[in-house]
């Protein structure tokens, strides 16, 4: 087995633990309200961390959006920091998921969509932890506006790549819960966006709620490709890097390297 299965294992693991650990350092400061709360007024006499007691007076800025966890410091300078170390493990994780489909298999356009949106999302997950929204809140959104919806559209494409490429009883069962983690991301994201733009404070605060869940299962759906990564190895990227191997002169040439000989067809049928 190798062990490349860690790096998708890694990621939900670090970013889950991560944000989670920003809302808590953000509620011990009383920078957010607790996600259990869905009292809010238009304003309050004190600022949310000046107050004091068992009951808190929180405004719409208090809610506990995963930005606005991580929007002041100390907890605005971990946020970066998990969401910097996040957007590089998923680039890597959707290289290596482009190298692997194009060794076992071969390329294909669903393939080359995933990588391109795969690494616009990282992309934008770096704008989104070091652009907070109280202090660049255009930048900010524009992250926003390119993560989330690449993301979306990654896990889309990754689940029609599943089927596609699928033929053990094993990779359709994967294929099954890809689709199942896409359609409940796809419904988390469109609750998230329809609550966000809302006056309602609860349902601003649904917002909030549904934004954790979404970003955790997209999580989740990286961490998924431990199932495929068991068979990458060293010579994934080496294909990769001689161009792809897109035919069976292409995979001829890697086993040649390897040592083995391999036939060589006749003049007659090289010419046609």
């Amino acid at each position: 087995m190798s062990l490349w299965f860690i790096l998708p294992v890694s990621l939900p693991s670090l970013t889950i633990t991560g944000i989670w650990v920003v809302y808590v350092m953000a509620l011990y400061n009383q920078h957010v309200c607790p996600v259990d709360n869905w009292l809010y007024n238009q304003s309050c006499d004190k600022e949310l961390y000046l107050q004091s007691g068992p009951t808190l007076c929180c405004t719409l800025d208090n809610v506990p959006l995963i930005s606005k966890c991580g929007t002041l410091p100390p907890e605005s300078c971990f946020f970066s920091l998990i969401c910097s170390a996040g957007s590089f493990m998923v680039m890597a994780i959707v290289f290596l998921r482009y190298a692997h489909v194009i060794e076992k298999y071969q390329n294909c356009v669903l393939n080359t969509a995933g990588l391109s949106t795969g690494w616009i999302c990282a992309a934008g997950l770096i704008m989104i932890g070091n652009f907070q929204v109280d202090n660049a809140k255009i930048l900010h959104y524009v992250g926003a506006g390119v993560a989330f919806p690449t993301s979306m559209l990654f896990v889309c494409l990754q689940s029609a790549l599943t089927y596609r490429l699928a033929k053990t009883q094993g990779e359709y069962s994967m294929a099954h819960l890809r689709l199942g983690m896409t359609l409940l991301a796809f419904i988390t994201l469109v609750l998230t966006g329809v609550f966000f733009i809302q006056e309602s404070f609860v349902l601003q605060h649904a917002s909030a709620i549904f934004e954790w869940v979404f970003c955790i299962i997209i999580m989740l759906f990286y961490g998924t490709f431990a199932f495929e990564f068991t068979s990458v190895t060293g010579d994934t990227v080496i294909v990769l890097a001689r161009g792809g191997a897109l035919g069976p002169n292409r995979r001829g040439h890697k086993v040649e390297s390897l040592g083995g000989p391999i036939p060589h067809p006749p003049e007659t049928m090289s010419m046609l």
